[in-house]
């Protein structure tokens, strides 16, 4: 007795169309729903099917319905809609076309029956006409599912051939499924049940009607494809006899195809039964045999050993060269089985991937992890450079591989790159983070390199200056020196009545203590010319030659200091340096090109890769920024803020700090058109980055810095103008000649002193007479009086215009206008206290008025329209001072208009100035008395 069967789970019914109710379902004598019933349907025989149709005329158009045969067909995965709609629109198409040409044709015999029977009998109802119509409407209806030639009835199967193609004749015809669905029942459905009852292996029908192995393995694929839908209970058993059988078959043919591969017959056995596996179900186990057999997988040492890269040739030394002979075996290795591959599988199958994927798995990684673990453990240079260094060549080991026949060339090239991706993506996340961290610690490590040695430079500098100092000398003579400073004669401190202008003390090495150290140009030497050691580090980074002259420490303390103040005004153009700033760009851009190269290989790791170098680029920006620029600009602002220019030498017609400081201005500029270049070359063309993205870390970094730049260059260029503005007034005051506005004053301090002078002459005759060479002299003194501006004014014009003229170019222009804008409003501030230190005579006037149409020219020249009224009022103010005296009346009326000078200044203000005249006192009660009137006396 057959063991009993145990129940087997129904399989789901296929997704279709809920069924039409039919008419008469749903009176009185009906026990089911149409629904129940189309649910019942689903789960009966082809063959319960066909005899329940015969029950009724309405359960057959149930059976019969098209979208239950195409459900079948969907299931086999060999019904196409798309064709089946495009067979639609083509019948619709040719319908409409048949009934055009119907009417036409009946509209024309109708016009030749009006014409020739024209008088006659017409018929009104013809049988045999009406008969014939509804024939042709008939057959419009079945033109709907068919194309030229078809027919509605099945074609049989001739012979065994078309059986083994059963499945790819089948039509995709809306209305004909179940037809289509026949031949393919009738071809396959007694090879399938029969093939499900064998007990053994040679049982089944479809071993003795197919003897070839091809042909066997075709049919078995159909019989595969047809099972799915069979959809009746015990469908789970027969699939699994099925498979079972299937199974023997494979395990033959993979018998086979080792067989010929262990003798090497390629285009034998390999190639057929490869056929053969291939048709039935894929090749999936023959390829995962031909990929597990490859001897590369099992001698991977005959390529190469990793550990060669290192101490090779010496100890502690790391190269690449070793690694390169690996991919050039593994590549040859490669070549030959690409060859085989094509020789044994068909074009439809892509072998050599699944080979390269396990060749990496198995070979190119046990290669690669060692090196990169051990290049980890010794060196984090070697480390990364051993990562990016076998990445490139991997991606170049993938350029000579060749794509065979299987796949496009670009196709091949992109799952190779791929595969090679999944190699190194164990390596990939520590590799960036270690790559930015190296980055940053060499950043910071010039950094502080930079500022260990001007630090070191200081000291050096420091210590030189004070090394000849006893300060327990200094404390025993302070005494006899304070008495020696007291009681020092009068006659030596400069007086403005003195007839001969006291010269500039110029430095010099024996008057120490009269002026500061002057600034070094080559490291400091003993008398003997000996250079001190403490100091060679300036002449190493300063790299000028030695003066001829040796320097001598100084020996006072005071002397020292200023000489140290005086070194580290003009050291603010090393506060940062662009040799620094190169060379972490260069830093930059070597981890960046490495870590690029993951960017290559797309996916996931090349987005990581991409991010990481705009990580890169910002702590480039970071740590140049805030630790190098930054620091250096604040430096810089703070010893120029130091600068006081009654203790500096002035050797030269500009103020050096600032001078220096401007230089220091230019280099930032250049660093940043530098980071400029760097960002659109490194970033913005190998498409890192995207300058359009404002949001972008690297964009942001970027307008960072730039901002921080602008605003230490406009603090310091703020300081800049104190300084400025410090030296000119220093010019006003050391050399401005009190005879320069009031030459009256020679003549004055010659009487007061007794001078050999002649008697001063009448006033009357003190008149101003023309020399020939266009001077204005003057007959009251030897003094000849010159009408162009002083050399002060000159001076003062050539200071400051030559530092503006230093930003041009390396500063925004609004900068630049802000920057020339409050130089001209501090220079007439100062120019104003400067006049309120004078006495002004009005012969004096005449070099006044010059000076003022010097620095309005001046000003002219800057372009800026808001300084000019301030200088046009200097210019209307100077001509008070040109006033006669006995004029006293319209002097006040000038004073008094304050439209005048532009609101520039206020009638006291005025007022103020004019009581600069050297006449003042004299003139005073009759200006009070028009302006104010004062001293009137009522009648």
């Amino acid at each position: 007795m057959p063991p009993k069967q145990q129940k087997q789970p129904l399989r789901p019914p296929p997704m279709r169309r809920a069924a039409t109710p039919l008419p008469g379902m749903n009176n009185k004598r009906s026990v089911l729903p149409a629904e129940i019933i189309a649910s019942i349907l689903d789960y009966l025989p082809v063959r319960d099917l066909l005899t329940f149709a015969r029950v009724s005329r309405r359960v057959q158009e149930m059976v019969y319905e098209d979208t239950r045969w195409i459900a079948k067909l969907q299931q086999m995965s060999v019904w196409n809609e798309t064709e089946a709609r495009q067979r639609f629109e083509e019948a619709m198409r040719r319908k409409r076309a048949a009934e055009a040409a119907r009417r036409a044709e009946e509209e024309k015999a109708f016009a030749e029956r009006r014409t020739q029977g024209m008088g006659r009998g017409s018929t009104i109802f013809d049988i045999d006409a009406e008969t014939n119509r509804t024939e042709v409407t008939k057959l419009g209806l079945d033109l709907l599912s068919l194309g030229p030639g078809m027919s509605t009835a099945p074609r049989p199967l001739s012979d065994r051939g078309e059986m083994l193609t059963v499945m790819k004749s089948i039509r995709s015809i809306r209305g004909f499924a179940r037809q289509e669905f026949a031949r393919v029942y009738g071809a396959l459905a007694p090879l399938y049940f029969d093939l499900v009852r064998a007990r053994t292996h040679t049982d089944p029908v479809v071993f003795q009607m197919y003897r070839d192995p091809e042909e066997q393995a075709q049919m078995l694929a159909q019989l595969q494809v047809f099972s799915k839908c069979d959809t009746a209970m015990g469908w789970a058993e027969r699939t699994e006899r099925l498979r079972a059988m299937m199974e023997v078959f494979e395990n033959a043919a993979l018998r086979e195809f080792e067989g010929g591969y262990e003798n090497n017959d390629v285009d034998g056995r390999m190639r057929r039964y490869a056929h053969v596996l291939i048709t039935l179900n894929g090749g999936g186990p023959c390829i995962q045999l031909f990929v597990q057999k490859h001897p590369v997988l099992y001698e991977r040492e005959k390529l190469g050993d990793p550990m060669v890269c290192f101490d090779n040739p010496v100890m502690g030394s790391f190269s690449l060269e070793p690694a390169k002979s690996f991919w050039q075996k593994l590549a040859e290795v490669l070549k030959v089985q690409a060859d085989v591959i094509d020789r044994v599988f068909p074009l439809t199958t892509s072998v050599m991937i699944p080979f390269l994927d396990r060749v990496a798995e198995d070979v190119i990684s046990e290669y690669v992890t060692p090196i990169l673990d051990e290049a980890h453990e010794r060196d984090m240079d070697k480390y990364l450079r051993a990562v990016t260094g076998l990445l490139k060549q991997s991606i170049e080991f993938a350029e000579q591989i060749p794509p065979g026949k299987h796949s496009t060339p670009e196709q091949f090239r992109q799952d190779v790159i791929q595969i090679i991706r999944r190699v190194f993506d164990a390596h990939v996340d520590l590799y960036l983070q270690e790559e930015l961290d190296y980055a940053k610690n060499r950043y910071n490590e010039e950094v502080e390199m930079w500022e260990k040695h001007i630090a070191d430079q200081d000291a050096a500098t420091e210590s030189f200056f004070m090394s000849n100092i006893n300060r327990e000398q200094d404390k025993r003579d302070f005494l006899s020196t304070f008495k020696k400073v007291i009681l020092a004669p009068v006659s030596v401190i400069p007086s403005a009545f003195n007839m001969k202008t006291t010269p500039a003390i110029t430095p010099s090495v024996e008057s120490e203590e009269k002026t500061p150290y002057p600034s070094m140009a080559a490291p400091p030497a003993y008398s003997n010319g000996n250079v001190d050691p403490r100091l060679s580090i300036i002449s190493s980074s300063s790299g000028r030659s030695s003066p001829a002259a040796s320097i001598i420490p100084p020996t006072t303390e005071l002397a020292a200091k200023a000489a140290i103040m005086n070194t580290k005004l003009e050291a603010i153009k090393t506060l940062f340096s662009l040799d620094v700033a190169l060379k972490l760009v260069h830093m930059a851009k070597e981890s960046i090109e490495r870590a690029k190269i993951f960017t290559t290989v797309g996916g996931q790791t090349g987005e990581e890769a991409r991010e990481q170098c705009e990580a890169i680029f910002v702590a480039l920006l970071q740590v140049l920024g805030p630790r190098h620029i930054k620091y250096g600009f604040d430096r810089a602002v703070d010893h120029l803020g130091q600068y006081n220019p009654r203790e500096v030498a002035h050797t030269s017609n500009g103020v050096a700090p600032l001078v220096t400081f401007l230089e220091l201005v230019n280099i930032g500029d250049l660093i940043q058109q530098m980071i400029d270049v760097f960002y659109e070359q490194e970033l913005v063309t190998n498409k890192l980055t995207d300058r359009n993205d404002f949001i972008n870390p690297a964009t942001k970094e970027k307008k960072r810095f730039e901002q921080m730049l602008d605003e230490r260059v406009a603090a310091g260029l703020n300081v800049g103008i104190d300084v400025l503005i410090a030296e000119v007034e220093h010019i006003f005051a050391t050399t401005q000649q009190v005879t320069d506005f009031n030459p009256g004053v020679l003549d004055v301090a010659t009487q007061a002193a007794g001078s050999r002078m002649s008697v001063m002459q009448p006033a009357t005759n003190r008149m101003s007479t023309i020399s020939p060479a266009g001077n204005r002299r003057f007959t009251m003194s030897s003094v000849q009086m010159e009408i162009g501006p002083t050399e002060t004014a000159k001076r003062v014009v050539e200071i400051v215009g030559g530092h503006t003229k230093l930003l041009v170019g390396s500063t925004d222009k609004n900068v630049l206008d802000v920057f020339n804008q409050e130089v001209g409003i501090r220079l007439f501030a100062a120019v104003c206290k400067h006049i309120k230190r004078q006495r002004i005579s009005v012969d004096g006037a005449i070099r006044l008025i010059s000076d003022m149409n010097h620095y309005y020219t001046y000003i002219t020249t800057l372009k800026i329209r808001p300084l000019i009224p301030y200088f046009t009022a200097l210019r209307e103010l100077s001509q008070i001072y040109l006033i006669d005296p006995q004029h006293a009346k319209q002097m006040a009326t000038v004073i008094a208009d304050p439209g005048r000078f532009g609101g520039i200044f206020r009638v006291e203000e005025v007022y103020e100035y004019a009581a600069r005249r050297e006449d003042w006192y004299r003139v005073k009660k009759d200006v009070e008395r028009a302006m104010y009137g004062i001293g009137c006396v009522v009648m």
